[in-house]
């Protein structure tokens, strides 16, 4: 079978030829119809020091059908439409172990979530990550809810899906995107004011936001948020994402009387969840497709910053 695999710094991505896989105790192999890329395929490149063996298939967004099930796993069948969580029970994907740029793919039945009827195989697969990512962030971990003001930093694959999920949650979102190409976009998803920077934000009140970002923006979210004086109130909450440039750098002022989390992946009822929505039509996010051989040109775009939405290759028989 075609795989999409990183041999180090010096050969890079490589598209090659490898033995199909098969299923150990507990495990399914999915026939791939669709893989998002994100920019963390793009960090991992980076760090080859990182991944325990080399060449190693790249891809953590997955989504295809159930072609062959291993032994003690119950509750699936062959044919079964699938997303793979990324945050499950197995090693990251495209670190650990051979990622979801390949024909083939197989994990462990316990990471599987069921995708309905009618969904396409692009959102199937940009949810599994993208989505459970930023769902798990602004839902989950932050709380955005019917009544809360919330901030979202960065109107990309992620913050666009958390844009949505927390209108829909009822809140009242408003979102900091320094590309004014998307701002429409970000408007039609529901949110009610759109600013370039998040320094515009400040004292402004904001229950919560959401910085996928990453690039000296945590400061500017917490100077956002409410601040908790003694027994009055509660805390504005700044959930942080984005990795941007590795480190944050926060006036310590910021943090008294504010609460500032981080928030990694999530779960498979996360991405069931998301699949509720988007079959519904009620959470679409701009998703550009491709095909499996544009895979290794399609990283180059990400990287660029040439990519509005989410970039997610589809191919196969019924992809």
């Amino acid at each position: 079978m075609r795989a999409w695999q990183f041999e180090g710094l010096e050969k890079g991505l490589v598209l090659n030829e490898v033995p199909e896989p098969e299923p150990g105790e507990g495990e399914v192999v999915v026939a791939v119809r669709g893989s998002g890329l994100c920019h963390s395929d793009l960090t991992y490149m980076k760090n080859p020091a990182a991944m325990p063996f080399l060449p190693m298939t790249e891809g953590h967004e997955i989504a295809g059908v159930i072609a062959k099930i291993g032994p003690g796993v119950t509750g699936w069948s062959v044919g079964d439409r699938v997303g793979v969580c990324p945050s499950g029970v197995a090693a990251p994907a495209g670190v650990f172990r051979h990622g979801g740029f390949a024909d083939q793919h197989v994990c462990p039945a316990a990471d599987l979530a069921r995708v309905p009827d009618g969904l396409s195989w692009a959102l199937a697969a940009a949810a599994t990550d993208a989505g459970m990512t930023s769902y798990h962030a602004i839902i989950k971990r932050g709380g955005a809810s019917a009544g809360k003001k919330v901030g979202v930093i960065g109107y990309g694959g992620l913050g666009q899906i958390a844009t949505r999920a927390a209108v829909l949650a009822g809140a009242e979102v408003h979102v900091c995107e320094p590309k004014t190409e998307v701002w429409d976009l970000a408007r039609e998803a529901g949110a009610v004011g759109v600013v370039a920077d998040a320094a515009e934000w400040a004292k402004q009140g904001f229950d919560l936001v959401v910085d996928f970002a990453g690039y000296g923006t945590t400061d500017k979210a917490l100077a956002a948020v409410k601040q908790k004086f003694g027994g009055r109130g509660e805390p504005g909450k700044v959930v942080q994402v984005g990795l941007g440039t590795g480190r944050l750098d926060v006036a310590v002022h910021q943090l008294l009387g504010r609460d500032l989390v981080g928030s990694l992946g999530g779960t498979v009822q996360d991405i069931e969840e998301l699949y509720d929505l988007m079959v519904r039509g009620e959470l679409t996010p701009y998703v550009t497709q491709i095909g499996f051989e544009e895979i290794g040109a399609g990283l180059e775009r990400l990287a660029a910053g040439k990519v509005t939405g989410r970039l997610v290759a589809v191919w196969g028989e019924d992809g």
